[in-house]
């Protein structure tokens, strides 16, 4: 009968012969000299990231995870974990390579770990990247570069705020003299100090960095996001679809139409008649008067051509129109706070929006990653994204942030994108790929067929676009659509 043995077998724990015997039956996998798993469900790379604390602290007991590893969770990535410990080698194991260095031992404010390993404190973790360090042969650096420490503390301040901040100043001055990091600590202070605005002068280099220093902190996260779509949309062929100018009649109520439906998906809901005797003849509803200005205001916007032709040509440019166009969509709701951005923070299903304090600085450094898209359909879709990801006011985000799409088309002379009711989950789910899965041809692929869709149907009159609206589905309930199987079609 074969042995049972433990999800790690070491040598110096069991026989050599035996386990060499194990090996060779393929009861046990070698993930290095001496070590072993049965588990042969899984490829040892696998095995090794979920036994990777465990294999080190045999190994090397009572190592200190220390330099960039603190700052993934000694996870290991990028097949590296760097440790303080007795070994003189590095260990090598599938999918990760162990490299130890002499060092003092676990201080009393690191974290004790599972298995009798430690972990950093981040006081120590950020004293010890700032130390100078040689780059090995593969191209890797033990420690993180200048700009990587900057954004660590900007995001240790974004979370926990200027007092997590001096406290950390504090225990960084603990610990400098213990680990010989006395120029590592005046450095450390001197970026603590410009995160927290009490020091001029300071040679800032990453961007989150500079932004917080001037008093304007971002979100890096989004800003990584916001980076990723542009480099993706500016790979992207040019995607034109002109508003012909014969075709102007077709397009004569479409700014009622795309007022209509921006606002119905985001749940102000009127039937096409009360939705047009608000807008044409006024008939303001008494049970429902803010919902109808809402609709009323935003075509006040869409219908307005000039309006429509104002897009930003700065950041400044950028927060100036948001505003603006925001009091004007929101001005019957003074309780929404038209016109200023948000003071607390809002959220959707799982997604968390950008905080209040880092909505301007992350709206005007996300439209400098933005500023060289060329294509207007590309920067339509960016400008969507940057708004409607930073959410920057309390209500009507979705709406402004269509708003801001469609003034990129109309000024290039492009035909508009409307989402129509049966197509709202599409929208939603486009977002949401490119906000949890960095999948952004989806949200293009999304507004792409959209934005065709609107070129084909004929806006003359109520009769000719309600027909169209009709035959492609496009008054569907979104979710009553999908269930049944229903999809947006062209006319």
């Amino acid at each position: 009968m074969a042995p049972a043995y433990a999800s790690l077998v070491f040598s110096g724990d069991e026989d050599r012969r035996e386990l060499a015997r194990a090996h060779d039956r393929g009861q046990l996998v070698r993930l290095a000299p001496g070590i072993y798993t049965p588990d042969t469900s899984r490829t040892p790379e696998q095995v090794v990231h979920d036994r990777l604390w465990p294999i080190v602290a045999h190994e090397i007991p009572g190592a200190v995870i220390v330099d960039r590893s603190v700052r993934d969770g000694g996870t290991g990535r990028n097949g590296a974990l760097y440790v303080v410990g007795t070994r003189s080698r590095p260990l090598k194991l599938p999918g990760v390579v162990v490299y130890p260095r002499a060092g003092a031992g676990p201080l009393p404010s690191d974290m004790s770990l599972p298995d009798g390993l430690y972990m950093s404190s981040e006081a120590r973790g950020l004293l010890d990247n700032l130390a100078p360090t040689r780059v090995t042969a593969t191209g890797a650096s033990r420690t993180l570069t200048r700009a990587e420490v900057e954004e660590w503390l900007d995001s240790l301040c974004a979370a926990r705020g200027e007092p997590a901040l001096n406290r950390l100043r504090d225990q960084a001055r603990e610990l400098a003299p213990v680990l010989g990091r006395e120029k590592e600590l005046a450095i450390l202070e001197a970026l603590i100090s410009a995160a927290l605005n009490t020091h001029d002068g300071v040679s800032l280099v990453s961007p989150a960095m500079k932004a917080r220093a001037a008093g304007r902190p971002v979100d890096q996260q989004r800003l990584d996001a916001f980076a990723r779509l542009a480099n993706s949309l500016a790979d992207l062929a040019p995607d034109v679809v002109p508003a012909l100018p014969q075709d102007e009649e077709r397009r004569q109520l479409l700014p009622f139409y795309e007022a209509y439906f921006s606002n119905y998906i985001e749940g102000t809901e009127f039937t096409l008649d009360e939705a047009a005797a608000i807008v044409f003849d006024n008939a303001v509803p008494e049970q429902r008067p803010d919902d109808a200005h809402d609709v009323l205001r935003t075509y006040q916007i869409t219908s307005s051509h000039e309006e429509m032709r104002r897009t930003p040509e700065s950041a400044d440019g950028l927060v100036d129109i948001l505003k603006y166009r925001h009091a004007i969509l929101l001005g019957a709701r003074t309780e929404k706070s038209p016109g200023q951005f948000k003071t607390r923070a809002n959220r959707a299903g799982s997604t968390e929006f950008v905080a209040p304090e880092l909505v301007e600085g992350t709206l005007r450094s996300g439209f400098d990653e933005g500023r060289a898209l060329v294509s207007p359909f590309a920067r339509a879709v960016f400008m969507m994204f940057l708004v409607s990801e930073v959410h920057p006011f309390v209500d009507g985000n979705g709406r402004v942030a269509r708003l801001m799409m469609n003034s990129e088309l109309v000024r290039a002379g492009e035909v508009r994108i409307v989402i129509p009711t049966v197509y709202r989950l599409n929208y939603l789910a486009g977002l949401k790929a490119v906000t949890h899965t960095a999948n952004d041809s989806a949200l293009v692929a999304i507004l792409s067929f959209a934005r065709r869709w609107t070129a084909r149907i004929n806006f003359s009159n109520r009769a000719t676009a309600e027909a169209d609206l009709e035959r492609t589905n496009a008054l569907r309930d979104a979710r009553e659509a999908e269930d049944a199987g229903i999809r947006l079609t062209m006319p």
